[in-house]
């Protein structure tokens, strides 16, 4: 399966893979809540921006995500860099110096854009705004609101500079959760109600023919387990059934092995002799040479490490399992490492790297 890591996990010494995604200009990405949307739609920004190349990095649900990886003020409505990136810094080899730069979306402000573009509305813009028209009409109709959102970074992704050549390489949207994903996307039936005809309608076809071109990628997050494993099992159909292009699956916190196959097969049998017996090998039954006295202090330590055994051997077989589901999916797959405390910038670059080595990017 293209992408994948296989069962051992993320290995970071292995040679960069040619990239999957060629000729793709518009990364979304989605997943259930808590499996690190945002941080792996940062990290793959940085990867693509690795080699010498620009992108933006899109922000749509007002959450400040995006300022809060990079340790930054709060993003305000328009593009500003906020990383720049080489391969060394992901630990790759090549050279280049690439730059991320960064858009949070406010919907409000996108919709006075878009009056101002369509209808020149200018000050009157303004005084709907005071009013609270815009609120009432994203409110009402939430359709136009997630034009605006997907409009803006469609936009983005085709915009060109006065050279001719496109002012990015690439755009990357930190999109809404899988729950809420094909319904953001497919705003030509979310507005069909709505407008049939005018700049609205306009609007939303040109969303679409972006949204449905070989242009366009949307990954899933998942983690290795039941509720978003199956979560992403049901977004990617319900996204392959509204005919929009399914990209890549990143599977985050993956952990490492600890124990090898032999090991996890046997944490499931009656081990406590053997393992008592290794301890008082290892020195843990203390000084004493008496067999009573080292039983006396193994004994506290095997029921917690038999039972860290027996949770492990049952990650394993979950983690297994939900392999499996992924596998048929066929889909490249991308595994990413659990990192200990959270993820800080270097961990970001860290998983940039990861995505820039398995062929994400």
């Amino acid at each position: 399966m293209a992408g994948t890591s296989g069962t051992a996990g993320p290995t970071e010494q292995a040679p960069p893979r040619e990239p999957d995604w060629e000729g793709v200009r518009l990364h979304v990405v989605s997943g259930k809540g808590g499996t690190g949307k945002t941080t792996l739609a940062a990290a793959l920004a940085l990867a693509l921006a690795a080699e010498g190349g620009r992108t933006l990095l899109i922000e749509v649900e007002g959450r400040q995500g995006i300022a809060e990886l990079f340790r930054i003020a709060a993003l305000p409505y328009e593009e500003r860099r906020i990383a720049t990136v080489t391969p060394a810094q992901l630990g790759l080899p090549g050279t280049g110096h690439g730059e991320v730069h960064a858009l949070a979306i406010d919907t409000e402000q996108a919709l006075l854009e878009y009056l101002e573009m369509f209808y020149k509305l200018g000050r009157a813009g303004k005084a709907l705004q005071k009013v609270g028209f815009v609120d009432f009409a994203t409110t009402v109709a939430p359709g136009v609101r997630d034009v605006l959102l997907t409009g803006k970074a469609c936009e983005a992704a085709r915009r060109k500079g006065p050279d001719g050549r496109r002012r990015y390489d690439a755009v990357v949207m930190d999109a809404p959760p899988t729950g809420r994903l094909t319904r953001f996307l497919n705003v030509n039936s979310e507005v069909a109600g709505l407008a049939r005809i005018g700049p609205i309608h306009s609007q939303a076809q040109a969303v679409m023919r972006v949204l449905r071109s070989a242009e366009t990628a949307v990954h899933f997050t998942t983690l290795l387990e039941e509720m978003p494993v199956q979560e992403t099992v049901d977004g990617i159909a319900e996204l392959r059934e509204s005919g929009l292009p399914v990209g890549g699956v990143l599977v985050n916190m993956v952990r490492p092995p600890i124990l090898d196959a032999a090991a996890v097969a046997a944490a499931d049998g009656d081990h406590r002799e053997e393992v008592a017996l290794a301890l008082g090998e290892a020195g843990l039954g203390g000084r004493s040479r008496k067999p009573e006295t080292v039983r006396a202090n193994v004994d506290p330590l095997l029921e917690p490490l038999l039972e860290q055994a027996r949770e492990h051997a049952e990650r394993v077989e979950l983690e297994r399992s939900q392999r499996v589901d992924l596998q048929q999916l066929r889909l490249p797959t991308y595994e990413l490492p659990l990192i200990g405390e959270g993820v800080d910038l270097a961990g970001l670059y860290r998983l940039a790297g990861e995505l820039k080595r398995q062929g994400a990017a």
